[in-house]
């Protein structure tokens, strides 16, 4: 009993000083005190102020524009690449499951970097494109890590099985491959959303400099007025709270598949 206790107990001071910053980032997110730790009353005027500023906004709408963008493209490549990675033979599979790792553990500065002397090299002018191949090369092999399980977790014969009954290949990838491993393509495409949302470097790297991010405007704002500006206390408060609503929408949805699965097995 004591050691349940204790292990609970240490699990919440753990959480709890993991989320402290956050909270206290929220919690003076309703004042205009420009100094975190000095209360000036309760206001909303710093998520006012953020809707006015124009940087601001036109840095949420181009780091979502990039984000679905690279969402997308990442995913389709992901997917056809763990589909082609699994129906490979035993050597090739192990070769290219090794190198799909690779970035995943390659430090991204040095993506970074060899991507910048690579558009150099070639002579192609920084824009969104040159952004966008970045945020690609970042988040597919995640979206591989993503479906190859739910691939390997599938009955091995059901594709054979939907070709022996008369389906194409290609009819067979639609109506059988894909249905039992989208759970792993939506965690991919969600992961990818999520890791180029926070990304800086590769953005840093890669973009016009007259195209901003949420990060990179957040990273120059606050280094050239040496602290956190206030209005940006709402700004990350609000991309918090839409990130945890999701979470909840996502959880939701899952506990009420099991129930309905649980029902139909009890059925």
């Amino acid at each position: 009993m004591v050691k349940k206790i204790f292990a609970k107990g240490y699990v919440w001071i753990i959480l709890f000083l993991m989320y402290l910053p956050i909270l206290t980032l929220i919690a003076f997110s309703f004042t205009e005190a420009k100094n975190i730790g000095s209360w000036t009353g309760f206001s909303l005027n710093l998520y006012r102020d953020m809707f006015k500023n124009e940087e601001i906004v036109e840095a949420l709408v181009n780091t979502i524009l990039v984000a679905l963008s690279a969402g997308i493209v990442s995913t389709i490549l992901g997917t056809l690449g763990a589909i082609g990675i699994y129906y490979s033979k035993p050597k090739s599979k192990k070769i290219m499951n090794g190198l799909s790792q690779i970035p995943v553990l390659n430090a991204e500065i040095v993506t970074a970097i060899s991507l910048t002397i690579l558009f150099v090299f070639f002579g192609v002018e920084f824009n969104f494109l040159t952004l966008l191949i970045g945020h690609v090369v970042l988040t597919v092999p995640f979206v591989v890590l993503s479906v190859t399980p739910k691939l390997k977790q599938m009955d091995p014969n059901i594709y054979e099985a939907a070709l022996d009954l008369g389906a194409s290949p290609k009819r067979a990838l639609w109506k059988v491959i894909f249905p039992e491993i989208l759970p792993g393509i939506f965690s991919g495409f969600m992961l990818t959303i999520t890791l180029s949302l926070d990304d800086y470097i590769i953005t840093a790297f890669t973009r016009n400099n007259s195209f901003s991010t949420l990060s990179t405007y957040i990273y120059g704002a606050t280094a050239k007025k040496g602290a956190l500006p206030p209005v940006l206390r709402a700004l990350t408060t609000a991309i918090t709270l839409l990130v945890f609503i999701i979470l909840l929408i996502i959880n939701f949805r899952s506990k009420n598949k099991k129930v309905v699965n649980h029902r139909g097995v009890r059925q």
